[in-house]
């Protein structure tokens, strides 16, 4: 199709930006066509609030499908051009999930020979990942790379023999994700020539420099083929002012969306039917695990008597021929229902108008308004199992659009009771359309994956076996600032990973069901100066009361557990404990006390081969876990579940899961330093207190069966580290209480020290008065309260009447993020921090501040 006829179907009278740009000041500036590829929306984002929605991609603006595929079709042409026929040959295209498998697919077709793989979010069940990625500013971040064909990637050797990587993305903005895909693929392939494809290249000028430094830091030529070019203007405050209008129009449709929440019409929903596409055996339902050119020839065969299908049950309809068809994707399902739309306006001819788009993961504001690019947005809950859990899936510009017919394609993981539910997609597309068909592809199982050996032949995992050999601990200085003696990190070095999200994207993430918190992490807390010397001051005030606790802890430990435990601290509060409990063991005692540190997940467990390593070393009963203090007690309950299931599955058996604490105020554990609940300072600060080490991760994408959990080590806040000022000063404190620890460990040890579970009665107290009704949501005492300010997004504190300089933290941090103290009696913690207990993106301000009274 000519670049001209493309045009044609693009062009509106209103621009599809015009309505932001009014209001925002935003601009595309850039060639002729800019403005016809592209319209603009706004999200509720913390980095970017304006979104460029494409014309011509069929992702959120339903598109004549041969435009769709001719756009894609055209650049792979032009890439073909640019290597020559026999270069063209050896290419092998790589496109990104969600927004672009079709595209990088139909830039494959363009190319005539080339091979396809596409990224997926979706892991496999027995399919070996090859690789994966991060898309920082993506709405879901994580990528993986699953071959059937383990050497596509590596183009058959190395050097001037490896192939011609074509990595094909919708946008090209900052260039960010592209080139940290290639610099990851070219380490393990490298290669001699990239070429990059995109619609839209809309870089800045910085931005665009950075190409060629990096081509020549790689030693690789790297060339760049695009549609159209141009940058975007963004005058000063646009963030604010866009997150402002966002919430305001959002806040806007929840009221109208309440005020008619009683009214019901009076309206049939259409008729939905399934049609058989008799899919040809053996081609893969995209390129999540390869397409092939011999895949390709083999859908170009059966796409006509498909279509045939589906055109037959069109007509089968009762009333009037539908003469406005949509094709509906299905996320990552982009190519087949393209290829199935450009059949079926073949089929159809001049009788109907066909139009395609697919369904996606990320929110965006709808506005109707012929200005704006979303015009209407339609909502129903994931139907694929998604691995990173459920969340709200959307349609866009379907409902309101005149469709007499929508033809959802799914593939059959995702034909699902979900699909099929009263507030599913097919109930929500019956309600804005006369009728809805439903066309189901087999989900492609890889070969490698089937013992059958027969492709697309589902199997569950092979029985895991045991490694060979288990992957040893980290150790400073080269992961973490603490001395190499002092803990072994049983863990994997995720530092060169990009995991951080804003407070505000996670919490949403995490309450929606869309993301558990243990898949990204938090932006690192830079404390102020007032804050940094308000740590200094309660470290300084509270060194000797930890020492004491400190002290009476290992004692306990030595005398019940003792001679030589061995300490497996909980990562990473559990750690600078771990490392102060096994100095009061040498300083005292002369012992050298092994120290390691393991991830343990609330909801996910504990990481089973570190426990198979620590087996491997050490006895499974000399190990003594530890951690930092009890909040409620849910970590308790956790390791207790975690090395239940851990033997029940075969794991190595006799590991105690008692932990052992520095301070116990949720009554929740037999062996403990103290059940006072008072300021531990290195709960005031995030890793620059804990070795520099971060949140652990647990991500499919990212860590497999056999390895550890993950952590980063950020080296680049050495200057602001104090995990050596922390445990020093405490350490220093030893012989200062030594004689009243020697009395505290005797008394303990004549005590009933049975855990009381008072905490979590508490807890449980708070949720139904507060109206919570969310234990996970309340976090008890000062160590977790602070976690709430530094790293969630918090709705109040309460704070014990009464409680002085344990507090001065609190009450600073929650001045900083406008979050109400709120003090009472009857409290069996100093304070008690609530996490927004209804947090969506309204929850917050647009200075990020928690909302009053929300």
């Amino acid at each position: 199709m000519s670049e001209r006829a493309t045009r044609e179907e693009t062009v509106d009278v209103v621009w599809s930006g015009s309505w932001v740009a009014e209001r925002l000041g935003v601009a595309l500036e850039g060639d002729g066509e800019l403005q016809e590829l592209l319209g603009l929306a706004l999200r509720r984002n913390p980095k970017r609030a304006h979104l460029l929605v494409s014309n011509v991609l069929g992702k959120h603006v339903p598109q004549r499908p041969s435009v769709v595929h001719g756009a894609g079709f055209e650049l792979g042409e032009r890439v073909r051009a640019l290597l020559g026929d026999r270069e063209a040959r050896r290419a092998v295209v790589l496109g990104y999930a969600e927004t672009a498998t079709g595209l990088g697919h139909a830039v494959a077709d363009g190319l005539r020979d080339a091979p396809y793989l596409h990224s997926t979010r979706r892991p496999v069940a027995g399919v070996e990942q090859a690789g994966g990625f991060e898309e920082a500013h993506s709405h879901a971040t994580s990528h993986l790379l699953l071959p059937e064909d383990r050497d596509l990637l590596a183009g058959g050797g190395t050097g001037a023999d490896a192939s011609v990587l074509v990595l094909v993305d919708d946008e090209f903005s900052t260039g960010n994700t592209v080139l940290n895909t290639i610099r990851a693929l070219h380490a393990l392939h490298p290669r001699e020539r990239y070429v990059i494809v995109a619609l839209v290249d809309m870089r800045s000028a910085g931005d665009r420099d950075r190409l060629a430094v990096f081509a020549a830091e790689i030693g690789a030529r790297v060339d760049l083929v695009t549609r159209s070019t141009g940058t975007v203007a963004l005058p000063d405050g646009v963030l604010e002012r866009g997150q402002a209008l966002v919430a305001e129009r959002e806040a806007e449709q929840a009221i109208r969306a309440e005020g008619s929440a009683g009214a019901v019409e009076d309206t049939d929903s259409a008729p939905v039917t399934r049609v058989d596409l008799d899919w040809p055996a053996g081609v893969p339902d995209g390129g999540r695990h390869g397409f092939t050119p011999a895949h390709r020839a083999a859908l170009e065969a059966a796409l006509p008597a498909m279509a045939d299908r589906i055109a037959a049950e069109l007509g089968d309809a009762a009333g009037p021929a539908p003469r406005r068809v949509l094709v509906l994707g299905f996320e990552e399902l982009m190519y087949a229902p393209l290829r199935l739309g450009t059949a079926l306006e073949a089929a159809l001819g001049a009788d109907a108008e066909v139009r395609y788009s697919t369904t996606t993961r990320s929110p965006v504001l709808a506005v109707d308004d012929p200005g704006y690019a979303i015009r209407t947005r339609l909502v129903f809950p994931a139907h694929d199992d998604p691995a990173d859990g459920p969340g709200d899936r959307y349609a866009y510009n379907v409902a309101g659009a005149g469709f007499d017919a929508v033809v959802a394609v799914v593939d059959s993981t995702a034909d699902t009771p979900e699909l099929h539910a009263p507030d599913g997609l097919l109930a929500r597309l019956a309600e804005h359309t006369g009728h809805v068909i439903l066309a189901v592809l087999p989900s492609y199982v890889p070969a490698t994956a089937a013992p059958t050996g027969v492709p697309g032949t589902p199997t569950p995992a092979p029985e895991r076996q045991e490694p060979a050999v288990l992957p040893e601990p980290l150790r400073g200085p080269d992961f973490s600032s603490y001395a190499p003696q002092d803990v072994g990190w049983l863990l994997q070095d995720l530092s060169d990973t990009e995991l951080e999200a804003p407070t505000e994207e996670r919490e949403e993430a995490i309450q929606s069901g869309g993301a558990h918190y243990a898949e990204s992490l938090p932006v690192e807390y830079q404390p102020s100066a007032e804050y940094q010397a308000l740590f200094t001051a309660a470290l300084e005030a509270s060194a000797a009361r930890i020492a004491h606790a400190v002290g009476t802890v290992t004692e306990t430990v030595l005398a019940e557990r003792g001679p030589r435990p061995v300490l497996v601290s909980l990562a990473r509060a559990g750690t600078p404990v771990g490392v102060l409990m096994r100095r009061w063991a040498q300083h005292r005692h002369g012992l050298d006390l092994p120290h390691y540190a393991i991830s343990i997940v609330r909801g996910r467990g504990i990481d089973a081969t570190a426990l198979r390593w620590l087996a491997a070393h050490h006895d499974p009963a000399d190990v003594v876990f530890v951690d930092g203090w009890t909040g409620k007690g849910a970590i308790t309950r956790e390791l207790a579940a975690a090395i239940t299931e851990f033997e029940a599955s075969g794991g190595p058996a006799g590991f105690d899961p008692e932990i052992s604490v520095l301070a116990d105020p949720g009554g929740c554990v037999r062996t403990y330093g103290t059940r006072e609940d008072f300021l531990i300072p290195s709960a005031c600060l995030n890793s620059t207190v804990s070795g520099l080490i971060s949140r652990t991760v647990l991500r499919a994408d990212l860590v497999g069966p056999d390895d550890f959990h993950g952590g980063k080590f950020y080296r680049e806040l050495a200057d602001s580290d104090v995990s050596g000022l922390f445990l020093d000063t405490i350490a220093a404190r030893f012989d200062e209480v030594a004689g009243q620890v020697e009395a505290a460990a005797k008394e303990l040890l004549a005590a009933d020290r049975a855990p009381t579970w008072e905490g979590w009665a508490a807890v449980e107290r708070i949720s139904e008065e507060y109206g919570i009704h969310d234990v996970n949501l309340v976090k008890p005492g000062v160590g977790e309260t602070t976690r709430v300010l530094l790293r969630r997004v918090p709705w109040k504190i309460l704070a014990k009447r009464g409680v002085g300089a344990d507090l001065e933290h609190i009450r600073l941090l929650a001045e900083q993020r406008g979050v109400p103290v709120e003090e009472v009696d009857d409290l069996p913690y100093s304070c008690v921090g609530l996490i927004h207990p209804r947090f969506t993106r309204g929850a917050t301000g647009a200075d990020g501040k928690a909302v009053r009274g929300a």
